[in-house]
């Protein structure tokens, strides 16, 4: 009654659902998995706001790698900002998607040691090679509170380091570049201004990161093992129709069945 699953249509129909179903079921714990990630960075996000700021001389050193264990954790830093050294870092949007700048301040410590300061968004210069006006930072000594970011680089960012850029211009936000640049110990990361707030209210200060939205990677999930679900009982309904269908056309062949007299008194013109 099923010899027909041997042929070779079926097969490969067969084959094909068998192969589907365990590529389905991958595709949906990658997503799950993409999910889960998404909920611990928001808590993390979300205890690292609240926690209370710390001297960022306790959480970073020169040449030191933020650990994504300390990313957006509140920081102060006390010391005097260096605006001769001040670069702006291009290709930034603004909260409302304009492509501007963000200007990068160096602070320079009691010790002499500096932390890179990202003060926030400008709009860019109308000529791309000309340095835009950027508001000027608070003079004197000044303690500034922020959320600490590890450098970047081409590889976490996607951004490429473009080289032969004007004067005082970078693509990257990178305590090392700095330090080489300035000829001065940079400890590692940098951060994202959140306090004082700048007068004018511009440089716009970087929002804060979203830690509420988890996605949609939980629906695609479930979406992909329904899928794979779905494919085995497909696959009975396709056998269940074609047993049907042959099982009809061989009752229509056989003599002296109503499907063959139905047929034939169809065939048969009327006098």
């Amino acid at each position: 009654m099923y010899r027909f699953l041997l042929s070779r249509q079926w097969v490969i129909l067969t084959l094909g659902a068998l192969a589907l179903i365990p590529t389905m079921i991958q595709l949906g714990f990658w997503q799950f998995h993409r999910h889960e990630h998404r909920v611990a960075q928001n808590t993390l996000i979300a205890d690292n706001l609240k926690a209370e700021p710390v001297p960022v001389e306790e959480l970073t050193s020169p040449g030191h790698t933020v650990p994504r264990a300390d990313y957006w954790r509140r920081v102060t830093a006390t010391g005097t900002f260096d605006t001769a050294h001040e670069v702006v870092v291009r290709r930034r949007t603004s909260s409302d998607d304009q492509v501007g700048v963000h200007v990068l301040t160096p602070l320079v410590l009691h010790d002499g040691r500096v932390v890179l300061v990202n003060r926030g968004w400008v709009p860019a210069a109308a000529d791309q090679h000309s340095y835009p006006p950027v508001p000027p930072a608070p003079k004197g000594e000044v303690t500034v509170t922020g959320r600490l970011k590890a450098d970047e680089t081409t590889g976490a960012s996607g951004i490429k380091d473009l080289k032969g850029l004007p004067d005082r211009q970078v693509m990257l936000i990178n305590s090392r570049q700095q330090a080489e640049l300035m000829g001065r110990e940079v400890l590692g990361g940098y951060l994202e201004l959140t306090a004082p707030e700048p007068a004018g209210g511009t440089p716009e200060t970087v929002a804060e990161p979203d830690h509420e939205s988890i996605g949609p990677h939980m629906a695609y999930a479930v979406q992909w093992w329904l899928f794979a679900a779905g494919v085995p009982v497909g696959w009975v309904i396709l056998v269940r129709r074609e047993k049907h269908d042959r099982e009809a056309g061989d009752a229509a062949d056989v003599p002296g069945t109503p499907e063959r007299d139905t047929a034939e008194a169809q065939a048969t013109p009327s006098r």
